[in-house]
Order: C-alpha cells, then structure tokens, then sequence
C-alpha cells in the first residue's frame, strides 16, 4: 500500500500502559468511527507496514487507545511512538452535499458566478492559515480560499466546484 492510496489518521502520540498500549491523536472531527477498526498501516520509514488491532477505543476526547497484536511491550511501543496511522481511501466515510475531500476535487473545473469558467484545480494548499484551492487557467495560478462563502455547490457527477469569489479576486489573476 503506497501513502497516496491512503489518508492520514493520526499520530501515535504516547503509550498507555507497560504492556504495549498507545495512544493515537486522532485527525478527524468523528473521532468514534474508528473505535472497531480491525487493522491500520504505521508508517514506519518510508514504508507503511499493516498492523492488527486486538482492541481499540476511545479514551478522552480525540485519543484513540489502541492495543496493537504486534505490540506486546514498552519497548516494542516505543518502536512506533510519534509514527503516523493511515487507512485506505476507501475507508473514507462518503460525504455529499457541499462538503468534500481537498483530494476528492483536485481535476474539478471551477465554476465562477461572474467569471464562469476558471480554471482546474491542480491542487489544494492546506498550509496556510486559510486553505486555498490552486487552480490552473491556461498560464495563470489563481488561489481561491476555500469557505463556506465561497464554495456555493459541489457538483460530482460533472466534477465541477461552483464558487462565489469576492469582487476583484478573479481580475487580479486573469487581467
């Protein structure tokens, strides 16, 4: 399994007791969808290796305490203390209506209700303080942030992402 076949959990953060428990600081806003989970890939240098899962569940708000099969002792838990936990794409739970993944729309044509047409977003740029999609119109860059004021409708079935930008934004990229 390569690491773009799949999205980031979380980070193994510490351990939890001397028999080899961790605990896991989820990345999510629904952190009890992943208390049954039956196994997980840690990353582990540049691979991501499987691992069974003999218990897990929540503990604290979006912690996750995991008793891992292979993990058996402190010292085996600090082999993987501060790795990253990943599951395939598929495990995504679908969401619908406006709300999307950055991944699930990189490829959507945008859709301006004054400028029409736009451009492609080549990608999402999730590092700064405000998200921005980064889309690509002939020659041109243009960065839209990526809200709820802007973003007006998500259209799967023709992938196109409909936007609202604020007066100017799209002259300052295009003229």
């Amino acid at each position: 399994m390569q690491k773009e076949d799949c999205f980031y959990l979380g980070n193994i953060v510490s351990k939890y007791s001397f028999k080899g428990e961790v605990l896991v600081k989820l990345d999510t806003d629904d952190p009890e969808i992943y208390e049954n989970m039956e196994s997980v890939f840690v990353s582990l240098g540049n691979n991501l290796v499987p691992f069974f899962i003999k218990r897990c569940r929540l503990h604290k708000s979006n912690l996750l305490r995991i008793d891992f099969e292979e993990v058996k002792s402190e010292s085996d838990a600090d082999r993987i203390m501060k790795a990253g936990l990943y599951l395939p794409l598929t495990k995504l739970p679908k969401l619908t209506g406006n709300k999307f993944y950055y991944h699930e729309v990189i490829g959507f044509t945008v859709i301006d209700s004054v400028h029409g047409d736009i451009g492609v977003i080549e990608s999402v740029n999730d590092t700064t303080a405000q998200a921005l999609f980064e889309i690509q119109k002939e020659d041109k860059q243009l960065l839209i942030p990526i809200n709820d004021d802007i973003v007006t409708k998500i259209d799967r079935e023709n992938n196109t992402v409909f936007v609202k930008t604020p007066e100017g934004l799209v002259d300052l990229y295009l003229n």
